[in-house]
């Protein structure tokens, strides 16, 4: 077989396959030469940038989080207060089920499986250093009288668990877009926690300039697997 997936791309060109098959199928329906295949290489190839199938999953996470966590940090710089900066990172949270749907899908699917991975690696560092971010800003809405006082560890851990299920009922095709659900997210989200909710349907706008400024961060540069 040719090995057409040769050159500067060819383990961004292996990662991004794998990621959509990850997508489609889970990472236990996902073969190497399943990926192969499709390529148009050798699964030899495929071992020789990656090593194992479980290395080629930790970078779909860590490409991933990488990307999450960059984003997360120019929505905070972006807006001035913590309940704008809170509503830019859940408007992006939907946002992303179908802007990078393929490796937002991958990611989710397989958030149960690392979990279990060891306390110091990178992909766990890095999912602590993003819920580290949603921690940083509940904190800041709490210390400046914007929200109720809560605990914000576990709100932090709240708002990161329910986007991660999106994957399983979200259709981009059915009858409500992202940046309605989204909208639907933070309204629940900074109702519970606003202590004055004057502000929340222009926060929760899914037309509004909000959604729109985050959109325009989130879409800056190309998703794809091996960044």
């Amino acid at each position: 077989m040719g090995e057409r997936a040769t050159g500067p791309g060819k383990s961004g060109a292996i990662l991004d396959i794998f990621t959509r098959h990850v997508a489609e199928k889970g990472y236990d329906g996902t073969s190497f030469s399943g990926v192969a295949r499709e390529l148009g290489i050798s699964q030899g190839l495929i071992v020789h940038h990656y090593g194992t199938k479980a290395r080629l999953l930790e970078a779909l996470h860590v490409s991933y989080m990488r990307q999450r966590i960059d984003e997360a940090e120019r929505i905070v710089s972006k807006f001035a207060t913590p309940t704008e900066q809170l509503a830019g990172l859940l408007h992006a949270a939907m946002l992303y089920q179908v802007h990078d749907r393929n490796r937002t899908v991958a990611f989710q699917r397989e958030v149960a499986r690392f979990a279990q991975q060891d306390e110091a690696s990178e992909g766990r560092k890095l999912r602590r250093a993003y819920i580290g971010i949603l921690h940083n800003v509940v904190d800041a809405g709490v210390a400046s009288g914007e929200f109720r006082t809560v605990d914000t560890s576990i709100r932090s851990l709240l708002i990161f668990g329910s986007a991660q299920w999106a994957w399983t009922w979200f259709e981009p095709e059915g009858r409500r877009s992202a940046a309605q659900v989204g909208a639907e997210l933070v309204d629940l989200t900074l109702g519970s926690l606003l202590v004055n909710r004057n502000s929340l349907p222009r926060l929760s706008d899914p037309d509004g300039p909000l959604i729109a400024a985050v959109l325009e961060i989130i879409t800056a540069t190309p998703k794809t697997a091996s960044e």
